[in-house]
């Protein structure tokens, strides 16, 4: 399988500056960091692909059985720096690609040498003595709303999880992601994704890690962003004046140079 062809891999940018490659989270593609591929693309090289079932990758890679596990989709990223032989690169993902890249880094150390995560949620589903924004119970019919009506689901959800209402424009383009991906592959993913747990394997980064949240998040509420951030030794959080879960597209300038200003500090 040609990888670069699987997963859609797009490279851009400066070819003699430090590689950047942008993860994009559940139910979209490589297009919602059109506003930020501006930003890196004078210093960086930028590489942006589609997690196979999302964008233009190839669906006929598709496997339930791989994907049913966050693991599936960092040997995806894995395998992308290994045929673009990518070396200590900057891993930026948005939501469960944020927890994604934390594996991918442990499973290839050396192709991936720092992280930013972008509204991060290592776990979804409220504990004893962890809140994470949902109950069990809320998860729960979440997903069940998903499999049966997944149109119906992505024109209730998107809103609530690009928060500015004032700004209808942007729930409506995520909306439209949501619907332009397959459902049973989406609801696959989505599954992997909210009922994940990843705070054990933030203990284990090893690399300068970046943590952006919103002022104000209905998926990652900034009590995740504390916990993230205590969990990774040496991390720097930043709070932007954001709201909603997707700042690269509601507050792309604040969210630009949070990335940049710290992308500079590395050198």
């Amino acid at each position: 399988m040609d990888i670069v062809r699987r997963n859609n891999v797009t490279v851009t940018g400066n070819p003699q500056g430090r590689t950047v490659v942008l993860a994009h989270g559940f139910g979209c593609d490589q297009n919602m960091w059109r506003l930020t591929v501006p930003a890196l693309a004078p210093d960086h090289r930028v590489v942006l692909f589609d997690y196979v079932g999302s964008g233009r990758s190839d669906s006929s890679a598709f496997s339930e059985d791989r994907y049913s596990s966050l693991d599936g989709y960092a040997r995806d990223v894995v395998e992308v720096c290994e045929a673009l032989d990518l070396r200590d690169a900057v891993f930026v993902g948005h939501s469960v690609s944020a927890m994604i890249g934390v594996l991918a880094a442990g499973l290839a150390p050396e192709r991936i040498g720092a992280l930013v995560m972008v509204a991060p949620s290592p776990r979804y589903v409220d504990e004893d003595g962890y809140r994470g924004g949902f109950s069990a119970e809320d998860i729960d019919e979440l997903l069940e709303s998903l499999e049966a009506n997944y149109l119906g689901w992505s024109g209730a959800m998107a809103p609530l999880i690009m928060g500015n209402p004032d700004r209808p424009e942007l729930g409506e383009e995520l909306k439209n992601s949501f619907c332009a991906t397959d459902p049973d592959m989406a609801r696959v993913f989505a599954r992997t994704t909210f009922l994940s747990d990843s705070r054990d394997d933030l203990k284990t980064v090893r690399v300068p890690t970046l943590i952006l949240e919103c002022s104000q998040d209905a998926i990652a509420p900034r009590e995740v962003g504390a916990f993230v951030h205590q969990a990774i030794d040496g991390s720097t959080l930043v709070t932007l004046d954001a709201t909603g879960h997707c700042p690269h597209l509601s507050a792309p300038e604040a969210t630009n140079q949070a990335i940049t200003e710290w992308l500079a500090t590395l050198r």
